[in-house]
């Protein structure tokens, strides 16, 4: 500890293409990527069954066997298949990111009490407006429970992608243990962690300003136990808080 004390605190490690603040940011770029491919992946996915009900098995054996997959051991094929580049890491990645993302998602949609949904539909939405007016606004919380997740693990384990001689904090990693410099691992270990920490809270930061204070404090449960009435419009879209509030 006192050895990676010292090397967080050397002014050298903090300055240069090989510094901390240029290895952070290759490293929140690797993240961004992954998380980008991973949305785009499973957000629609999710969005299909959660609304339809359709597919619920198939998605969580899925979602169980990708978790099961090595990252480390995925990216070794990926290099063997496609060679040395950026996306062999990438797409290694990506698998560890898709079940969380998926699973979040289409929990997020099934989750959304269907008394509303059947009023929505009662009032002539199309099943596009009933989608991103009524079940995406009240699953978001679920949907930012699944992006955490995700985006905690990728960038724990970016630091894989210098294993193939990329950058990013990994490079503390690899390079420390290669030459014995266990305060540089150390070091290294610690902004990752960090790192994390900040992501998350960035994003939790995001997910309490963009949800409604009504589905923050789980009032769409309490929406459930009341008697059916057709929701009312909250900012362009359709709320439990504001199905309570018409009955009121």
């Amino acid at each position: 500890m006192g050895q990676g004390w010292e090397w967080l605190t050397d002014p050298a490690n903090w300055t240069g293409a090989a510094g901390i603040p240029v290895r952070t940011l290759e490293h929140l770029q690797y993240t961004g990527l992954t998380l980008l491919i991973a949305l785009a992946i499973s957000v629609p996915i999710g969005l299909f069954i959660g609304h339809t009900g359709r597919g619920q098995v198939a998605v969580v054996t899925i979602s169980g066997l990708l978790r099961a997959l090595p990252t480390l051991g995925m990216l070794t094929l990926f290099v063997l298949l496609a060679g040395l580049g950026l996306m062999p890491p990438i797409w290694a990645l990506v698998l560890l990111a898709v079940p969380p993302l998926l699973a979040g998602t289409y929990s997020g949609i099934a989750a959304v009490d269907r008394s509303i949904v059947d009023s929505a539909r009662s009032m002539g939405m199309t099943e596009l407006q009933i989608l991103f007016r009524v079940e995406i606004p009240n699953g978001l919380k679920v949907l930012f429970g699944g992006l955490r997740g995700a985006t905690l693990q990728v960038v724990a384990t970016a630091a894989v992608v210098a294993t193939i001689n990329l950058g990013g904090l990994g490079r503390y990693l690899i390079d420390g243990l290669a030459v014995g410099d266990y305060g540089r691992v150390f070091g290294g270990a610690v902004i990752i962690a960090l790192l994390a920490l900040a992501v998350d809270a960035v994003i939790a930061l995001a997910a309490r300003l963009l949800i409604s204070p009504g589905l923050q404090k789980g009032r769409v449960a309490a929406a459930g136990t009341a008697a059916p009435t057709a929701p009312t419009p909250t900012g362009g879209g359709f709320s439990a808080a504001g199905s309570q509030g018409g009955k009121q």
